[in-house]
């Protein structure tokens, strides 16, 4: 095959009687998308992938919880402000929540589903801005919650850097999250013809 034949199109011609039954309906469907911009368009392809880490996120912030209540060991007499705060748990229930709706409505696009996730996103952003509130007060509250009860420092001390550091990681998922619902309540705005 030389070069001139090789990127020459070639048509196929069927004759009437082959016919796919597929393709015997004149309908064709299409998701069309008016006047949106490039982040809309990235949210509305991304949507699945956002809505599976929110629920990472919470699931995370769960675990951290349950971290927590061990923490209540002798000579240590209370839990640390942010377990009594209980945002561990329902904070990670306000994560889950929306991430599920996102996927539901990736899959299935109505007016109504639209309607929910985007409340229950605002939701998970008032949420998150109190957990990142609460977390500022647990690092002011509980900065040297482990040392101020023990005689021994060095043990104490890395202590101390891990429950510092589980604190810190429990703010970095809180403000991804709080981003992820800010950028769905806010540009998830699509107009009512994109889910029809």
């Amino acid at each position: 095959m030389n070069s001139n034949t090789a990127h020459s199109p070639m048509f196929l011609i069927f004759p009437p009687e082959i016919n796919s039954p597929e393709y015997k309906s004149s309908e064709f469907t299409a998701k069309i998308y008016y006047s949106q911009n490039f982040l809309q368009k990235f949210l509305v392809t991304k949507m699945k992938i956002l809505g599976a880490i929110q629920i990472l996120l919470g699931i995370m912030v769960f675990s951290f919880g349950v971290v927590f209540i061990f923490l209540l060991i002798k000579p240590y007499p209370r839990f640390p402000f942010i377990f009594i705060s209980g945002y561990p748990f329902w904070g990670s229930a306000l994560f889950i929540i929306p991430g599920a709706f996102l996927i539901a409505l990736e899959r299935k696009n109505t007016e109504t589903l639209l309607i929910v996730s985007r409340v229950v996103n605002i939701v998970s952003a008032l949420g998150a801005t109190a957990g990142i509130i609460l977390l500022v007060f647990s690092f002011l509250l509980d900065g040297n919650y482990i040392c101020g009860y023990s005689r021994d420092r060095s043990p104490c001390e890395d202590i101390t850097i891990l429950f510092t550091g589980s604190l810190i990681l429990l703010l970095i998922f809180t403000i991804v999250e709080l981003f992820i619902s800010l950028t769905f309540s806010i540009f998830g705005s699509y107009s009512d013809k994109d889910y029809k």
